[in-house]
């Protein structure tokens, strides 16, 4: 969604690096830069005045002026500025000693309240507890009906009480969730095309009925500043206590979700990046600065492997490192990757990766995954557990049996080779800090290069950076993978 405003922004710190030092009119012809670029976001333009005169003050000091590095101290600034700007710190639901916690969903029709709900439950679900589903939209053709479906999809009840009075509807749902033992109750409210009375006091009367521990905004992203006036009634009338942002994952400009919290001062707690159950995830206001300006989120990275690990990736991490990589394994690291959310969305997340896809057009052909599934899965068992067997004939074989061509199969087991020379020279580190020899990793000056997915070469020439086919096993073991990314985030840090 950030895409061009990030474009915009790096262009800008990209002429700044060019020089050795700063002048006032390098800042004020910089500052003229991002004031446009915000704007051309869509960014209320309020905000954008104060964004700008902050940030220049800050950038004005001696400091920064006479550093030797005055660009990369500019780029702090902006970092630390976009960071306050969108709320400093990651703002968790609150939840009381109360059976059970209410969580009520405001906003107009077509944002995606209703989405977000069943996502809001599956994330609760996720985490240990029962939620239950208020299907209070009485209003919308069946409003209820997609609520009854969606929550059905993730095993989650919904109670849809005599589908006429929504706050009868919220009352009962609170009563059921005591007898049902349910210790959250999400309420999903009717929501407008545009702002009016009945619907603002339909949610102030379920408000006032069922007393939520906690109100929730859903904000379309796409709404750009027309979401000031939206948000400013809402929390006039509401009060609520924070923002869900739905469609991030869109092709709008963002400057609505850049406004919200400097035109509310509520935290935004939730962003939306897909269609799926699972794709709702906590909203943390310095990654999505770094993605912004192009620095990634490394740190995300890591926990989404991590959170694709299980007790059996580790086990399978263990025999990799004891007998060798096996197209078994390969196979199961192409779909870690895709549970991951594919090599698009983790290239969005690394440094630099998101410009790396805007040249190649915003899109990546994943479709080599499914070509590569194919291919294993014309291999005969013996052949999955020992490629090293698969001879010209056998090669011939499996690409008539994956329709694929035998250059597709030689380009795969090429892949499997390099996957297989670093888990032999993983297992040899292994042995020799086993042994006690400290300080030998290895032949003297031999880097261990982390190879590619199967089939997707270099991606564009990233050089390591591209080659992520160890990511499906960072959860597993802590290893080179692992540090890697890890030593990545303390570099951006540092800058």
């Amino acid at each position: 969604m950030f895409e061009s405003l990030s474009d915009r922004l790096n262009n800008t710190f990209d002429r700044l690096r060019g020089k050795g030092k700063l002048t006032e009119a390098d800042i004020t012809s910089a500052m003229r830069d991002i004031r446009m670029a915000l704007l051309e976001a869509d960014v209320n333009f309020k905000v954008v005045k104060d964004f700008v005169a902050k940030t220049k003050e800050r950038c004005m000091t001696a400091d920064v002026m006479e550093s030797l590095t005055p660009a990369q101290n500019v780029v702090k600034i902006v970092l630390d500025e976009l960071t306050e700007l969108l709320g400093t710190t990651e703002s968790k639901l609150v939840f009381s000693n109360r059976i059970p916690n209410v969580i009520m969903l405001v906003g107009l029709q077509g944002s995606g309240k209703t989405t977000a709900a069943v996502k809001l439950a599956y994330l609760l679900k996720k985490q240990g507890r029962s939620p239950l589903l208020a299907a209070c939209d009485v209003y919308r053709p069946a409003a209820a009906d997609q609520l009854a479906t969606l929550g059905g999809e993730i095993g989650v009840p919904v109670f849809r009480g005599d589908g006429q009075h929504p706050v009868q509807i919220a009352q009962d749902a609170v009563r059921e969730a005591i007898d049902k033992l349910r210790d959250v109750v999400i309420v999903d409210t009717a929501g407008r095309l545009q702002i009016d009375e009945q619907m603002m006091q339909e949610a102030v009367d379920i408000k006032r009925a069922v007393k939520p521990d906690q109100v929730l905004m859903v904000v379309d992203a796409m709404t750009g500043q027309d979401i000031v006036n939206v948000v400013s009634t809402f929390a006039e009338r509401t009060d609520f206590d924070g923002v869900i942002i739905s469609k991030l994952d869109g092709d709008a400009r963002g400057g609505g979700a850049l406004s919200v919290r400097a035109v509310t001062g509520k935290p935004i707690k939730f962003v939306s990046m897909g269609e799926k159950p699972d794709s709702l995830e906590p909203f943390y206001p310095d990654r999505m600065a770094k993605r912004i300006l192009g620095m990634g989120d490394v740190i995300g990275i890591i926990e989404k492997a991590q959170e694709a690990a299980d007790a059996e990736t580790v086990a399978s991490a263990e025999r990799m490192l004891r007998e060798g990589f096996t197209m078994n394994d390969m196979l199961e690291q192409m779909k870690a990757v895709k549970k991951m959310g594919g090599m698009k969305g983790i290239l969005g997340m690394l440094p630099g990766g998101q410009k790396l896809l805007n040249q190649m057009g915003g899109n990546l052909d994943e479709s080599v995954f499914a070509k590569n599934e194919a291919m294993i899965m014309s291999m005969t068992a013996e052949e999955r557990m020992r490629p090293s067997i698969i001879n010209g004939q056998r090669r011939a074989r499996i690409a008539r049996g994956s329709g694929t061509t035998p250059a597709d199969v030689n380009q795969l087991m090429k892949q499997w080779g390099e996957m297989n020379k670093m888990m032999s020279r993983m297992r040899t580190m292994a042995q020799q800090a086993g042994a006690g020899k400290k300080g030998k990793r290895g032949k003297k000056g031999k880097k261990m290069r982390m190879p590619g997915i199967p089939g997707m070469g270099n991606m564009g020439g990233m050089g390591g950076l591209g080659n992520l086919g160890g990511l499906g096993g960072m959860g597993s073991g802590g290893g080179s993978e692992m540090d890697m990314l890890r030593e990545m985030e303390r570099q951006m840090r540092r800058k």
